[in-house]
């Protein structure tokens, strides 16, 4: 078993990793290959849309080696992306942004829900859903 010697979270465009801050401080603190998990990082995520941001979870260990994990866009992300959406309401409950389907709701808690920990599909929409209405974006049918 190796000796892990810290976790580095970041959120990175898919196939966009460089060395420029913020990954290459981050991962030279540590020790790691800064070239080498760019690589492994933007082969990884070559089918993922490249303006999507992704959160990661790098795992450093003692001999200098790494492990990392890709979730999944965060959820005001993709509910931008399925809205055409630059950004939300700058006062949500007053003024709206733009409409989401339900369908896209189902959608992006499919492609959430692994990182949710959650038990039912369902649920996992509920949380989609307030994150719109905190968004100031409505959902219709």
């Amino acid at each position: 078993m190796k000796k892990v010697i810290g976790e580095i979270k970041l959120q990175i465009l898919a196939r966009k990793a460089n060395p420029a801050p913020p990954i290459g401080p981050a991962l030279g603190q540590k020790g790691l290959n800064i070239a080498d998990f760019c690589k492994q990082f933007n082969d990884r995520t070559k089918k993922e849309d490249p303006n999507m941001k992704l959160p990661v979870i790098i795992t450093a260990y003692a001999d200098r080696s790494f492990t990392f994990v890709v979730k999944a866009p965060p959820v005001s992300n993709l509910i931008k992306k399925y809205a055409n959406l630059q950004k939300g309401s700058s006062t949500p409950g007053r003024e709206s942004a733009g409409n989401l389907k339900k369908d896209d709701v189902l959608k992006i808690a499919e492609i959430k829900f692994k990182d949710m920990g959650l038990d039912e599909l369902g649920s996992a929409a509920k949380i989609v859903e307030g994150t719109a209405r905190s968004m100031g974006i409505n959902i219709i049918d």
